[in-house]
């Protein structure tokens, strides 16, 4: 009889616990996203808020936008928080996502020593590449297929030059851009990041960091970042009904405003530039 009893109200507290188990498991919303909006605590100020607004739990992968797409390609994640506009679009037309929409913007920067050996200080990024170029200075490229790689990829074909590979000057780290700055710092060479993850990296040096912006403010240094609804006709078991509300929220007044009082060392990293998209 006691053995009947203790069997019948483990049977209970199992079926009484089961469906608040899944439901904590169904408000989660897996997100692939770029090292930038980690790497800044960006992510760290919006997930509460979001979860706030919807119950809805944000959990994200941070990596390079190349393998970020490839986990949407592949079903690993519901939605995507990238910035290479062109890789995203192929994105979209293969058939992978859906629903691409803009959030915000930030622009890349080339930094380097302060005696700045080049002497590429206040050129245009075409100007500067093909001064870094023809004097070989070091170069520290992510090298990773990240939306960072492939703008820079891209930036030295505009200036009518080869893309480096094989020189000795220019190293492919294959690294996030906080270990990329770095590993430019321990070389006294130069790199290309976006403004955000440098004002990071400038506050993890207390203010004072070894490599300082040397090349700026160019029109072509603008970095879009989009959200992109993993297709559910091409991953079925992806949660398109969680990543809607994200991205209605995250182009949204409360989130735009998150985004845009985001700061480090009182400057700040993003400026919101969302449109308003109708409710589905």
């Amino acid at each position: 009889m006691n053995r009947s009893i203790v069997a019948a109200t483990c049977l209970v507290l199992v079926v009484c616990l089961l469906p608040l188990s899944s439901l904590g498991e169904e408000n989660v919303l897996t997100m692939a996203t770029t090292t930038s909006t980690d790497n800044t605590g960006l992510l760290d100020d919006l997930a509460p808020k979001f979860k706030a607004a919807t119950e809805i739990e944000l959990k994200w992968t941070a990596t390079g936008t190349g393998k970020a797409l490839k986990l949407g390609e592949n079903c690993d994640v519901d939605v995507l928080m990238v910035h290479a506009p062109p890789a995203e679009k192929a994105f979209v037309d293969s058939g992978f996502g859906i629903d691409r929409h803009e959030v915000m913007t930030n622009d890349f920067v080339i930094i380097g020593p302060a005696h700045d050996p080049a002497k590429i200080n206040g050129k245009s990024i075409q100007h500067a590449l093909q001064a870094l170029q023809a004097k070989q200075a070091t170069f520290v490229s992510r090298g990773d297929n990240s939306g960072t790689h492939k703008k820079e990829l891209s930036l030295w074909k505009a200036a009518g030059l080869q893309v480096p590979d094989r020189e000795t000057w220019y190293v492919q780290a294959g690294q996030g851009m906080l270990t990329t700055i770095n590993i430019a710092a321990e070389r006294d060479g130069y790199t290309m990041t976006d403004r955000g993850t440098y004002l990071k990296y400038e506050e993890n040096m207390g203010g004072n960091p070894p490599l300082e912006i040397i090349v700026q403010d160019d029109t072509v240094l603008l970095n879009q970042y989009s959200v992109i609804d993993v297709n559910p006709k091409h991953c079925p078991k992806v949660r398109h009904d969680l990543a809607m509300p994200f991205i209605h929220w995250i182009t949204g007044p409360e989130a735009q405003l998150t985004i845009n009082d985001f700061k480090l060392l009182g400057k700040p990293l993003f400026k919101p530039n969302a449109k308003k998209i109708a409710q589905q």
